[in-house]
């Protein structure tokens, strides 16, 4: 499981990866907004540590640019703003929970587990956008109701745009997430198998599935 741990307090966050990463999470540690969009722009995560006190801006206004863009991903703010109205700015602007400062680890730990279970439990084995529908359970896709046949690797692929939708996917992003680390890609494969989802998606059809965004990824439109 990946966590990332926005916290610009050194002491605290090298506290909070090395307390992570012993119990067997991946967790990614960064000090600035700036760093922390890079970071999600990069990756996905199953959970994310959110300070709110950052020096390059306000963790509220972050949080609340992520969910504008629909970045999903369950957010713990943790914060020294421990007042009722804080923890309802906070829950109201999108995050999951709310653990104030000072805090034990063990009810972090606690904290962190809930929500990856509350995922597990809410992942979704059908998803539709803009009339696409895809079936976790059968391995069926389909557009207005008219199959689209994909390749096992195609419906991999699919299914990563389904679960971002009308979000820009860094190529880095999708290759890590289609093809395993040891694998030394050739970036061209990547827009092989976007051409062929292209064609199988959008012949004949007068809008397109697809948006390139040059230099950068793909967006499921």
């Amino acid at each position: 499981m990946k966590i990332l741990i926005v916290e610009d307090h050194v002491r605290l966050g090298q506290l909070l990866r090395q307390g992570l990463t012993e119990h067997c999470y991946a967790a990614t540690w960064v000090k600035t907004c700036e760093a922390a969009r890079d970071a999600l722009a990069e990756s996905s995560y199953d959970v994310i540590i959110l300070d709110l006190g950052l020096p390059d801006g306000d963790g509220i206004e972050l949080l609340r640019e992520w969910r504008a863009h629909r970045y999903n991903e369950p957010v713990l703010i943790l914060s020294a703003r421990d007042s009722v109205e804080d923890r309802i700015k906070g829950l109201d602007v999108g995050a999951d929970d709310y653990l104030p400062k000072p805090f034990s680890f063990e009810e972090l730990l606690a904290h962190v587990r809930a929500l990856l279970r509350r995922q597990s439990v809410v992942k979704q084995s059908v998803m539709e956008h803009n009339g696409i529908r895809l079936d976790l359970s059968s391995h069926c896709v389909s557009r207005a109701g008219k199959p689209v046949e994909l390749t096992g690797r195609e419906f991999a692929l699919f299914e990563i745009f389904m679960q971002h939708p009308s979000r820009v996917l860094t190529r880095t992003f999708i290759s890590e997430k289609i093809w395993p680390a040891h694998y030394d890609i050739d970036m061209n494969l990547l827009d092989v198998y976007m051409s062929r989802l292209r064609n199988k998606f959008e012949s004949g059809a007068e809008k397109p599935v697809f948006k390139t965004v040059r230099g950068v990824g793909y967006m499921l439109i």
